[in-house]
């Protein structure tokens, strides 16, 4: 498949006229905008631009507001709560983020919850906003079903991504985790079963509940969780802590992104800000954090590998990487947003 290279600039221009022409406030395309190119820079394809055109019908077709009023509610010293409103996800997110650092910059640690909120994109967008301000965090989301519970054959939790940050020392090396509660992505099956290909087994289950290779039969079954039981229960708590604990809905109950239009997704998340300097200095965090690096870094190879990574760094460099050198898109995606535009009326082509 053929594809073009865009910079950053001009591929987050196009985003954002899509979205201001879709009505969304100016600043809040512009956040959105940056957000889906941070995933297209750091190789997470599948959470970057291609997903402009579904999240514009969710508001064409009234599920998703172009406009919410987000509200946040203060309930302790160090605990708060965000309404988004059934507005775009990464808004509610990013405010809820926001509030979680103002909290743990007076208290040392801030908790906010999330409710009415939909889905927020790439999950290590958030703690990379409090690592900028130079804390730890913790962020759960819950999703619609895609995997079944440990001994299960029908969809009921979420792919539910978890991801964490703790920020580096003088070598500015963060650990930056981000990861689904499923073995595999369900849209690379979907692709899988576009092309015609298997897939390994150990995946996904068909509609009836036996292991399948056929990627059609998995992708109207389920995907099956990380680790077999453990993953299961690690997906369970993130509909518990994000979904029971913040006033979201939760067990099964989120809405389909992708297949149901009937009403918002309710999607709830919950955001943990820690000032990395409660226990000692910060000049010391930072040193324990450059001997930990340093050690994990020159620790014996297994077969095969060249260097010991730390969770973020392959990322990292992706996103350099594509900075120097463009984004590649796919034919297409950008037939989609040729698409796109067009139905809104706008001109992207001078771009694309």
């Amino acid at each position: 498949m053929s594809e073009i290279i865009l910079s950053e600039k001009e591929l987050t221009l196009v985003a954002e006229r899509l979205f201001l022409a879709g009505g969304l406030r100016e600043q809040d395309a512009k956040t959105i905008a940056k957000d889906l190119v941070a995933a297209n820079l750091r190789g997470l394809d599948s959470h970057g631009v291609s997903r402009i055109p579904m999240y514009l019908e969710r508001i064409r077709r009234g599920v998703v507001k172009a406009q919410p009023d987000i509200t946040v509610t203060k309930i302790t010293s160090a605990v708060a709560s965000v309404d988004g409103d059934d507005g775009m996800g990464f808004l509610a997110a990013h405010r809820a983020m926001d509030e979680a650092i103002k909290l743990a910059a007076d208290s040392g640690i801030g908790l906010v919850g999330v409710k009415r909120s939909t889905h927020y994109g790439m999950a290590s967008l958030y703690v990379q906003q409090a690592l900028e301000a130079g804390y730890i965090a913790l962020a759960y989301t819950n999703s619609s079903p895609a995997l079944p519970v440990w001994g299960g054959r029908t969809a009921f939790l979420g792919a539910s991504p978890f991801a964490a940050a703790v920020p580096g020392g003088q070598e500015e090396t963060p650990f930056v985790l981000d990861m689904a509660m499923t073995v595999i992505a369900r849209g690379k099956i979907r692709l899988a079963a576009t092309h015609g290909e298997e897939i390994p087994l150990g995946l996904a289950l068909d509609k009836d509940g036996a292991p399948t290779t056929d990627a059609s039969e998995a992708f109207e079954g389920v995907c099956l969780p990380f680790g077999g039981a453990k993953g299961a229960a690690l997906a369970m708590l993130m509909d518990l802590l994000a979904g029971v604990l913040t006033g979201a809905n939760y067990g099964g109950d989120v809405k389909s992104l992708y297949f149901d239009h009937s009403e918002p997704q309710n999607v709830g998340h919950l955001f943990i800000a820690i000032k990395p300097d409660l226990f000692m200095s910060k000049e010391e965090f930072e040193n324990r954090m450059d001997t930990f690096v340093s050690r994990v870094k020159s620790l014996p190879r297994a077969q095969g590998f060249d260097e010991i990574l730390i969770p973020g760094e392959p990322e990292g460099r992706r996103t350099r990487e594509r900075l120097d050198f463009g984004i590649p898109l796919t034919e297409e995606v950008r037939n989609s947003l040729l698409k796109e535009a067009e139905h809104l009326g706008i001109v992207i082509s001078d771009v694309l």
